[in-house]
């Protein structure tokens, strides 16, 4: 019987020190994997956890800045989406805003439809406008003429004018449906470079709230933020949606997806 209990006895203890060998080469890794090693580069600067563990891995310090410092403002837009900025305004706030939008007529036309490189905006998701006016207004997205425009605006100002815009008629296709014959990177995506599908936040499968109406939209406006986001000059989508996105795709690329959905708004048999 004793020495059953001798025998139990240096069981358990070999069990505890098994365990505390764990522990101790557990924090000695994390320290050498993500202290030490990062540490020892001589590029390195300890901006996050994340570049830790990216240096710790050994990937090259330019592949880091490029997707977590250079790339990306501390706050990419002010605007916080909530349900309610889809919903359709009462027809007070639509009229406020038709005498607000005379400002626009210039670039966007009078009833919302751009005879020139400017977004369509008759029939766009309300938020997607409000969105867009506060950071512009902020300063979150560059254009010294829609810096100006909406400087002075209120909130309120804001929402009429999204409401103005949300209420006229919508020159354009019906939302693009899934289909094999729409072009991969719409329908598919690349999964490999981390593209997803355009019709999985822009409608087709499911519409994000913030996401825009693409179909109808002048092509050369498409072609132009699509290399905004690509080259980082435009850094108002949150998390880096669109420059994760667009980042990976080529200049072929861009153009296909931008034809495609500036066609969706061409009358049928051009």
């Amino acid at each position: 019987m004793m020495r059953q209990r001798e025998g139990g006895g240096r069981t358990r203890s070999l069990a505890w020190l098994s365990i505390a060998s764990l522990v101790a080469l557990t924090i000695a890794s994390v320290v050498v994997g993500f202290g030490w090693l990062p540490s020892a580069q001589a590029d390195f600067s300890a901006v996050s956890l994340w570049d830790s563990i990216c240096r710790a891995a050994g990937v090259p310090s330019a592949w880091v800045r490029q997707g977590s410092r250079q790339d990306t403002p501390a706050v990419a837009s002010n605007v916080i989406l909530l349900p309610e900025m889809a919903r359709t305004a009462a027809p007070a706030a639509v009229g406020r805003g038709a005498t607000l939008a005379l400002n626009c007529t210039m670039c966007h036309g009078a009833l919302g439809m751009s005879r020139s490189d400017a977004p369509n905006l008759a029939g766009q998701y309300p938020e997607v406008i409000i969105k867009q006016m506060e950071d512009y207004k902020s300063g979150k997205r560059g254009s010294p003429i829609m810096a100006a425009l909406s400087k002075n605006l209120s909130a309120d100002d804001i929402k009429d004018l999204a409401a103005y815009y949300a209420s006229l008629p919508k020159a354009r296709t019906a939302p693009t449906t899934y289909d094999e014959t729409l072009p991969a990177l719409v329908r598919v995506g690349d999964p490999m470079r981390n593209i997803a599908p355009c019709i999985s936040c822009h409608g087709g499968v499911d519409q994000k709230l913030g996401a825009p109406w693409l179909e109808g939209m002048p092509k050369n406006y498409l072609v132009q933020q699509m290399q905004l986001f690509k080259t980082g000059e435009r850094r108002n989508d949150a998390q880096l949606q669109m420059r994760n996105v667009v980042r990976a795709m080529t200049a072929d690329e861009i153009d296909a997806v931008a034809t495609f959905y500036a066609r969706k708004g061409e009358p049928a048999g051009e």
